[in-house]
């Protein structure tokens, strides 16, 4: 994407701060609104959101998943926090690495999810650990300074103020900590990019539909990540919440994107 797209990008975001508006998907809603619509989509897809990933991504978003946690650095001891984590897939990985003297906090906004998750990683008798908490993460309900690895897997592009939320994380990071951004983002090649617009616009819906009986709430995923900053915008926003040595790994062609910052 080019500079000028970039800037293009940020002066809509900067409007939309402006006028106290936002995007859910391609529509413009009220700041105020998108928290209660978001948490409608994922009240819907809550109890399907683990089958629908592996059919979205044919299996796929496992490995985006083990690079994120084999390049998070996560050791015997740590405390990390999994925000918009779901149905707990890295948390359950982080909850062996960290072992008894270490501690892992599930954290979504999102009442449902949290359940779904909390009900799986408690039926592989991960338990010992591992708590759970609902919180936004444009304001954590945590002490500053607590966490070695914060990680936000395929979160991050539905909350509503997103510069807000990078400095939340950044607060509750310790010195030395560091972030982790697994998110969807944009294609390196444009035949890819058509590509991929046609499946997420043409199968992934239809998708939805036959397996979650929810077509619309995955038309709202497919554009909610089409209004997600590009790799080179989201690395501009790290560095602004005061991130340093930040970086981005394309994966899959650009199809996702693993950022990464350090708080020093």
């Amino acid at each position: 994407m080019s500079e000028q797209t970039n800037a293009d990008q940020s002066a809509t975001e900067n409007q939309h701060n402006q006028d106290n508006t936002t995007h859910f998907g391609y529509k413009t809603v009220e700041s105020s609104e998108k928290a209660s619509m978001v948490a409608d989509v994922f009240h819907s897809v809550a109890k399907q959101y683990d089958i629908m990933n592996d059919l979205m991504s044919f299996g796929i978003h496992r490995l985006w998943k083990r690079f994120t946690i084999d390049a998070s650095g996560v050791r015997p001891g740590n405390k990390v926090l999994d925000l918009a984590g779901g149905t707990g897939d890295l948390t359950a990985k982080f909850s062996q690495l960290v072992g008894r003297d270490g501690k892992v906090i599930l954290a979504d906004i999102n009442s449902s999810m949290l359940n779904v998750g909390r009900d799986k990683l408690r039926d592989r008798g991960l338990v010992q650990n591992i708590e759970y908490v609902q919180a936004n993460a444009e304001a954590l309900p945590f002490e500053e300074n607590t966490f070695d690895v914060v990680t936000i897997a395929f979160g991050l592009r539905n909350v509503t103020d997103k510069d807000k939320a990078l400095r939340s994380i950044y607060s509750v990071l310790k010195p030395g900590g560091r972030l982790l951004v697994l998110e969807f983002s944009k294609p390196e090649h444009e035949l890819l990019n058509k590509a991929y617009d046609f499946y997420s616009f043409n199968i992934l819906p239809k998708m939805g539909d036959l397996v979650a009986k929810d077509g619309d709430s995955y038309q709202y995923l497919a554009e909610s990540i089409r209004m997600h900053p590009d790799q080179e915008t989201l690395k501009d926003m790290m560095n602004n919440a005061g991130f340093e040595q930040t970086n981005y790994k394309n994966l899959t062609g650009g199809i996702v994107a693993l950022h990464k910052g350090y708080k020093f």
